[in-house]
């Protein structure tokens, strides 16, 4: 599990560069200099160079109509280089797709990368409405299902983080406060099953559990998530079963593997 925290040597402008990346999502894919500056509390000046200096690396990609910058083409590039996970893909990526044949919604297998849910595979629902998420997508952790799930069942360097954690609102269900976040967390670790519902996006529910290695350490989360209007709560013990018993299935086939 990784967090921002840690005690290696670090380039203060690669973390101020990747920290700015971070930014860059599906609900939010382009900025101008100005609004991410004041988005993130920084110097405008100090902002436009780096952006300028990421965008002659083609990490960056600037519209010259509308002058705002975009996630370039280099990323696609390095991502496509990128092994780091095509093993554990190879030996998850079945479970989830029987659980999604079974489930009959959008199967997603999430991990956490500098205190957010990376995902990292995804099967679509064969019932023909799909969910707005990818493979690479970057989610918050409290009010996702998968997000809650690695936090629930993290290590300590992670709830030492969320003392600072900013809880940004996205519905009126959001989960918008430590103490409500912890009362969360006990009721996942007691239920053994996370539940986001319409939290991080209105008219989506989802339902998540942990992914443990043979020797118990946890290395991901599985989930399973639809439309409200199709999601069934009454048989929400069902796909909790469904989701344990497929991540049983890849716990048994990545035997000690960890992330």
């Amino acid at each position: 599990m990784s967090t921002i925290t840690s005690n290696r040597p670090q380039n203060g402008s690669l973390v101020k560069a990747f920290a700015l990346l971070e930014f860059f999502s599906n609900q939010k894919k382009q900025w101008g200099v100005r609004e991410l500056s004041r988005h993130i509390g920084a110097n405008e000046s100090t902002t436009y160079r780096m952006m300028a200096t990421l965008e002659s690396l083609d990490i960056l990609y600037k519209n010259p109509e509308t002058e705002k910058y975009a996630l370039g083409l280099k990323l696609y590039e390095l991502g496509n280089r990128v092994d780091i996970n095509a093993s554990f893909i190879h030996l998850t990526h079945p479970e989830l797709e029987r659980v999604a044949l079974e489930i009959e919604e959008t199967v997603h297998l999430g991990i956490l990368r500098n205190n957010k849910v990376l995902m990292v595979d995804k099967v679509e629902s064969s019932m023909g409405l799909r969910l707005d998420s990818s493979v690479g997508q970057m989610s918050p952790i409290h009010c996702t299902g998968i997000g809650k799930v690695l936090v629930a069942f993290g290590d300590n360097m992670i709830t030492s983080f969320l003392k600072s954690y900013d809880y940004v609102r996205f519905t009126e269900k959001t989960i918008i406060n430590k103490a409500d976040f912890d009362k969360e967390l006990r009721k996942i670790k007691k239920q053994f099953y996370a539940i986001d519902d319409q939290e991080f996006e209105q008219g989506l529910i989802c339902v998540a559990v942990p992914v443990f290695n043979k020797k118990n350490d946890l290395v991901a989360s599985l989930s399973a998530a639809g439309p409200s209007v199709r999601f069934k709560k009454d048989s929400l013990l069902e796909y909790v079963s469904i989701l344990t018993k497929g991540a049983n299935a890849i716990q048994q086939n990545i035997g000690n593997y960890k992330i």
